[in-house]
């Protein structure tokens, strides 16, 4: 699975990047805007909103529970100083998807222990889209959290996530990760709708 996380950059806006994505086959769009005002977010996520049901595609809204409900998104990705999840599922009720943000294997098991839908398990290398930087993993970072995942039966979903590059895919898919979340990898590219149609195509050859 391949989940686009939204941001800025000189050539694009939120959205026309998230467009790319959508474009590009990525079916699962992350609404990520840190700074921004409220309402510019909820602006942002009801066009988002629009253009994922064009697509099929599922939109994640980082942090703001509000903000899922209000602009009807299918979900919310909720960081370590955000509401926490149960909280969020008793106003979001059972049908959203909650996800939930890990550094460590603790992390982990709370999350799942709070019955959150994914979790997004991070950074493996430093990156520049995130201010707040928790300690970088690495490979054998991810290895450990996954292995002990599996010792204790955990079996919700983790995605991997910060700085992810394609050469990474192969050797995180075979720690058991079930997917990546990118953001400048594609909209740095020159093509991005192109670059996420290659970047789909070498997950699914893992």
């Amino acid at each position: 699975m391949l989940q686009f996380i939204t941001h800025q950059t000189d050539r694009y806006d939120t959205i026309q990047g998230a467009l790319l994505a959508l474009q590009g086959g990525c079916r699962w769009i992350q609404l990520r805007m840190k700074t921004a005002p409220h309402d510019e977010i909820l602006r942002n996520a009801i066009v988002l909103k629009r253009l994922c049901w064009d697509f099929g595609a599922t939109l994640i809204i980082d942090d703001h529970v509000d903000i899922c409900l209000m602009a009807d998104a299918d979900g919310v990705h909720l960081g370590k100083e955000d509401m926490d999840p149960e909280k969020a599922r008793i106003v979001l009720g059972k049908d959203k998807i909650i996800g939930g943000t890990a550094n460590t294997f603790a992390d982990v098991q709370l999350l799942a222990a709070k019955g959150v839908d994914y979790i997004g398990l991070g950074p493996y290398r430093f990156t520049e889209t995130k201010k707040k930087l928790s300690p970088v993993l690495g490979l054998e970072g991810y290895r450990s959290v996954l292995e002990n995942c599996k010792k204790l039966q955990l079996e919700v979903p983790v995605i991997a996530i910060g700085g992810l590059r394609d050469r990474d895919f192969h050797a995180l898919l075979e720690t058991g990760v079930a997917g990546v979340a990118l953001s400048s990898s594609i909209l740095s590219a020159v093509d991005p709708k192109a670059e996420t149609k290659r970047l789909i195509q070498v997950l699914s050859e893992r």
